[in-house]
């Protein structure tokens, strides 16, 4: 029972990064374009989440400032999230909707990047922080599901949506995780070129 049960998880995660494949192709493709133009300029990643998206924030920062599959020189990203003292301090002073924002203005610079990861697109403080990128021009990149929520609303023409296309917390954040390692994959393809993968 437990064992057809896994195996259902499987086949559901595989089935809905198949069936979105060629949908999401298009937001990521411009989300990594948005990244690079960041970078290549001088400019560096905030990324933001609560939850298992903090996690996918932590996890898309350390291989943007290490490495993600291969050696090239640091990119700038920071994780909004990763420092607690800050985070506490802020939720204390200001309240939790507050944490993204202020980092975000105090870090986030013209020609930043904003990485916003919500579920269910609704996360207060996430869409507190894209108002805030929006105050320092700021592209964000925003990875939700369900639909969009209010981020959709949130966003500017200039910035790129990634929606999953699926209701189940669980599901729209493997395919986040997916996103993040095409974005990291894409952006060291265009600045290092293509690379045999091995099998």
């Amino acid at each position: 029972m437990l064992e057809l049960r896994i195996q259902q998880h499987f086949i559901d995660s595989a089935d809905l990064k198949y069936q979105s494949a060629q949908s999401l192709s298009k937001p990521i493709a411009a989300a990594v374009q948005a990244v690079l133009a960041c970078v290549t300029s001088g400019g560096k990643v905030l990324a933001c989440g609560n939850g298992g998206s903090a996690a996918d924030a932590l996890h898309f920062a350390a291989g943007f400032v290490g490495r993600f599959e291969r050696e090239r020189p640091e990119l700038g990203a920071i994780a909004l999230g990763g420092n607690s003292a800050v985070l506490t301090a802020l939720a204390d002073d200001y309240g939790f909707d507050a944490v993204f924002a202020k980092q975000v203005r105090a870090l986030g610079q013209a020609g930043d990047v904003l990485l916003a990861i919500s579920t269910s697109g609704d996360s207060a403080n996430v869409l507190a922080a894209i108002e805030a990128a929006h105050e320092r021009d700021m592209t964000v990149v925003a990875l939700t599901g369900r639909g969009g929520g209010k981020t959709g609303a949130a966003l500017r023409e200039t910035d790129v949506h990634v929606c999953v296309p699926h209701e189940r917390a669980a599901r729209i954040q493997e395919v986040h995780g997916l996103v993040l390692h095409c974005i990291c994959d894409c952006v060291d393809t265009q600045l290092l070129g293509e690379q045999e993968t091995s099998t």
